[in-house]
């Protein structure tokens, strides 16, 4: 018996697929358009994990950081470890990437994404005020990489 699928690499060719799916986990004006998230996958740094059961991430390195672009989870797949699996896959890809710190902004009001990122060692390194087109504050949040893609203390 074989455990849940890992998430895998997603290209350009997908774009529309991570657009429904962005879409789905977001409302407009946030969810992301095929075209915009094709011309992020074709920027040097960029890649987007996808995983089979509902959600994708979309990650930039560069030098010895990398920041989370977006993380998306279908409704139907929250709360089943999806989440986390991206975040676990990611970290592990940028560190194999030479990045030791990883960077992410999240909306103060989303306490969901917030205790998913909280616990996977990320920790509030500043806040952005009014950064939502609703007036809502984005905290920066930071955690560092080994190179194993593990939190070191």
């Amino acid at each position: 018996m074989s455990g849940p699928a890992r998430p895998r690499l997603a290209g350009p060719a997908e774009a529309a697929a991570l657009a429904a799916l962005h879409a789905s986990a977001f409302a407009p004006p946030a969810a992301w358009s095929a075209p915009a998230i094709a011309g992020l996958l074709t920027t040097p740094g960029v890649a987007a994990l996808l995983d089979a059961a509902g959600g994708f991430l979309m990650l930039r390195t560069a030098a010895d950081e990398a920041e989370i672009l977006t993380l998306a989870v279908a409704p139907a797949a929250r709360r089943r470890g999806v989440g986390a699996g991206l975040l676990a896959a990611a970290q592990a890809l940028a560190a194999a990437r030479g990045a030791r710190r990883m960077l992410l902004e999240v909306a103060e009001a989303n306490t969901a994404a917030r205790a998913l990122y909280r616990a996977a060692g990320f920790h509030e390194a500043g806040r952005r005020r009014a950064y939502y087109e609703d007036g809502t504050d984005a905290l920066l949040l930071a955690r560092r990489l080994s190179p194993c893609g593990s939190a070191t203390p």
